[in-house]
């Protein structure tokens, strides 16, 4: 799977439109994509059960601190995401920007020496 570049500021705006609707869409897919990565994140139904969604959140956070970030602190990314979910999917999803390759950076093929002599 990989991973898809979106933006930060529509993920945040499409989920207050639609009343969290797109926040549990895009939970599932980036779930996906980190555990592409390596990540063992369980499944996504885990977010509709009581006391259950703490356990997915904690591990989606997890996968996404050790796999995406790299940074191995996932208590500190669970503890942002129950805190401010929106700051923290908004962190997420920049990460997840950066190994997607980011959107329009582009690179050159070499076009060869310009100075060479043509025939």
């Amino acid at each position: 799977m990989t991973i898809k570049h979106r933006s930060p500021v529509a993920v945040i705006i499409l989920s207050i439109i639609t009343f969290g609707l797109y926040a549990l869409y895009w939970t599932v897919k980036t779930k996906g994509e980190i555990n592409s990565l390596g990540a063992k994140i369980p499944t996504a139904w885990l977010i509709i059960v009581p006391i259950a969604n703490i356990y997915f959140c904690y591990r989606y956070m997890e996968g996404f601190s050790v796999y995406a970030k790299k940074d191995n602190n996932p208590i500190l990314w669970f503890l942002l995401y129950l805190v401010i979910a929106p700051v923290a999917m908004i962190f997420v999803q920049i990460e997840l920007n950066k190994l997607a390759g980011g959107l329009g950076t582009t690179t050159s093929a070499p076009q060869g020496n310009p100075q060479s002599p043509t025939a």
